[in-house]
């Protein structure tokens, strides 16, 4: 199954976009336009990804719709690894980088489309107002973004005395350290 996943720009935008985005429906002029790639390759690449049972399709106004299959076997996984693949490359990471002299960045919540107390921890000297742009104006989401920031000496000091608020954080493995200059590891 997985040689049939990665074997192309096209299906690695595909995968990309439908596995980030797993509410959202499209139909394949939309993908072209979204991804800048030839509609013979968006077919194929739908097609492919439509046999393995990654995908699902309905028509809608004569026009099909593609939208990702939710329970696929290993949907979970996939998603956890775009995710860690943008992690390095992440618009967001990158602008949160330059807000401030930031050591330790874990994504949570939001981005990752889990439940949970926070969205996002930064460790760091950071410019708050900055920081309030960023998430603004990257972060399309309709709710506000639920983050801690702590200074790099605050959170050694928690760390070491075992702050259930930073394990926790840690420890959970779905979540993703995008920026670790600490060098961190629970």
């Amino acid at each position: 199954m997985l040689k049939h996943l990665f074997t192309s720009e096209t299906r690695v935008k595909l995968l990309t976009l439908f596995l980030l985005h797993p509410e959202d429906e499209y139909f394949i002029r939309e993908l072209t336009r979204k991804l800048g790639e030839q509609i013979n390759s968006i077919r194929r690449e739908l097609d492919n990804l439509k046999k393995i049972g990654l995908l699902k399709s309905k028509t809608k106004n004569r026009k099909k719709y593609y939208v990702v299959d939710k329970n696929f076997l290993i949907f979970d996984e996939l998603k956890g690894i775009i995710l860690k693949s943008m992690s390095d490359n992440d618009t967001i990471t990158k602008k949160i980088a330059k807000c401030g002299e930031i050591d330790l960045v874990v994504l949570s919540g939001m981005f990752i489309e889990k439940v949970s107390s926070i969205d996002l921890l930064i460790v760091g000297n950071i410019d708050k107002e900055k920081l309030g742009e960023v998430l603004n104006n990257e972060v399309g989401t309709k709710r506000p973004v639920k983050f801690s920031i702590l200074t790099k000496d605050d959170f050694l000091y928690r760390l070491k005395c075992k702050d259930k608020f930073i394990t926790d954080i840690l420890a959970d493995k779905t979540n993703i350290i995008a920026i670790n200059n600490l060098q961190v590891s629970v």
